[in-house]
C-alpha cells in the first residue's frame, strides 16, 4: 500500500461529512449528497484511492458547476417486469441512481431468485464494488458493470473506442470479508493514471499506446492525450494477441453491450462528453444483477464452500520469494484494517483541491492538518 510522501491523514467521518457538504453546496439534495459521500468514502476505506476524495472535485464538483451533470436526480423506471427494470437517470448523480438500481435488483431477487436492472443516461457512479457488495451483504451474488468515455483501443487498433468498462462481482463468504473482484477490463484505468500523475510517477510500458502503437509512459501527458484521442489504454492482457489482449477486449465489449443495448443507451464515441465542441453530459449506462443464493442452496453452505475455495487458493504453493497469495477482496479488507483508525491519506494535490472547495463554499468549520 503506497502512500505518497507528504500525505496527510484525515478521519473518515470528517472527510465523509465534508464531501456531503461540498455536494450540498453545489445543489445536491442532502439525502443524495449523503449517498454520494458514502460511496466515495467507501473507496478510501478500501484503499481504492483513485475513486474516493481524489475525484470529488474533478469528476463531480466541477462537472456540476459546468452544467454537464445535474445535482438533482430524476430516477425514472421506464420499463419493468417482476425480475427486471430499465431505468433512466436523466444525467443525475450516478451514485444515487446506481444504489437505487441495485436495491431494486436485490428486492426482485429476494422474491423471484434473480433481479436485474439496466440504466441509461447516468453519470460516473464511483467504485463498482460498492454495488456488488450490496448484493453480497444481502446474502446474494452481486454483479455490476458500466461503460465509460472511450479510452481503450480494440486489439490491433490504436483508436480509443471503448471505456475502461468495469466488470465487478461480489459474493458472501464465511470469512471476515466477502469475495470482491472490482477491476476494469483494460490493463489499467484512468483513475490509476490520475494517481500516478499526482505522484509524478511514470507509467509502466504497455499500459498506454499512442496512435502508432508505441508505449507511452508520461502519466501527466497521457491524461491529456487520452482526452485528445492521441493515446489509448490497452485491453486487459496487453498489446496484441500474444498476451491475450483479445480477452480483455472481448469482456470490455460485453460490458459495453450490456450497458447500452438493453436500455437503448449511448455507447462508444457517443460517450465522449463533447458535442459541437462543447461539453455535454456523458450519458453513461450501467447494469446490476442480484442472484439470490438461497434460490439454489442454503446461504450457509454457499459461504462455507466459497470460503473453502478461497482458503485453498491462499494456502497453495507459492512462487520462490513470494510472501503471500491473495484472493479478491482480501487486500481491500487489509487496507480497511490499516486505515480504520487513521482515516484517508490525502496527497498534496488533493489537499489543494480540498482547500479550494472549502474556500469557494465557505465551509470554514472544517479544519484540516494541512
Amino acid at each position: 500500500m503506497e502512500i505518497e510522501k507528504g500525505s496527510k491523514w484525515v478521519k473518515f467521518d470528517t472527510m465523509e461529512r465534508f464531501m456531503a457538504d461540498v455536494l450540498k453546496g453545489v445543489g445536491v439534495p442532502a439525502a443524495d449528497a449523503a449517498v454520494c459521500a458514502d460511496v466515495l468514502i467507501k473507496a478510501d476505506k478500501l484503499g481504492i484511492d483513485s475513486h474516493g476524495i481524489s475525484r470529488l472535485k474533478t469528476i463531480y464538483y466541477d462537472r456540476i458547476k459546468q452544467g454537464i451533470q445535474l445535482p438533482k436526480t430524476r430516477f425514472e423506471i421506464v420499463r419493468q417486469t417482476p425480475t427486471t427494470a430499465v431505468i433512466d437517470g436523466h444525467n443525475g448523480m450516478g451514485h444515487v441512481i446506481a444504489r437505487r438500481a441495485m436495491a431494486i435488483a436485490i428486492k426482485k431477487a429476494k422474491r423471484y431468485g434473480l433481479g436485474m436492472t439496466a440504466v441509461r443516461n447516468s453519470t460516473h457512479y464511483g467504485i463498482a464494488g460498492y454495488y456488488a457488495l450490496m448484493g453480497a451483504e444481502a446474502g446474494m451474488i452481486g454483479i455490476t458493470g458500466t461503460n465509460a468515455r472511450p479510452s481503450v483501443a480494440p486489439t490491433f487498433g490504436t483508436e480509443n473506442m471503448l471505456g475502461t468498462n468495469a466488470l465487478t462481482f461480489g459474493m458472501p463468504t464465511d470469512e471476515k470479508f466477502p469475495f470482491l473482484l472490482d477491476c476494469a477490463t483494460s490493463t489499467t484505468q484512468r483513475g490509476k493514471i490520475e494517481v500516478y500523475a499526482k505522484l509524478g510517477k511514470k507509467l509502466p510500458a504497455g499500459w498506454v499506446i499512442d496512435h502508432k502503437g508505441r508505449a507511452r509512459t508520461d502519466s501527466a501527458a497521457v491524461l491529456d492525450e487520452l482526452v485528445a484521442g492521441t493515446a489509448a489504454l490497452v485491453p486487459l492482457g496487453g498489446i496484441g494477441e500474444e498476451m491475450s489482449g483479445y480477452k480483455g477486449y472481448g469482456y470490455s465489449t460485453v460490458v459495453e453491450i450490456l450497458s447500452a443495448a438493453l436500455q437503448r443507451g449511448a455507447y462508444m464515441k457517443m460517450l465522449l462528453g463533447i458535442k459541437d465542441g462543447k461539453k455535454v453530459p456523458y450519458h453513461l449506462g450501467h447494469f446490476f444483477l442480484a442472484i439470490n443464493v438461497e434460490a439454489f442452496t442454503t446461504l450457509r453452505s454457499f459461504k462455507k464452500i466459497t470460503g473453502d475455495i478461497l482458503r485453498g487458493l491462499r494456502a497453495s504453493k507459492k512462487m520462490p520469494g513470494a510472501g503471500k497469495i491473495y484472493t479478491a477482496g482480501e487486500k481491500e479488507y487489509l487496507a480497511w484494517q490499516y486505515r480504520r483508525n487513521r482515516g484517508v491519506p490525502l496527497n498534496r494535490e488533493t489537499q489543494l483541491e480540498v482547500l479550494a472547495m472549502r474556500a469557494e463554499l465557505g465551509l470554514k468549520k472544517y479544519k484540516f492538518p494541512f
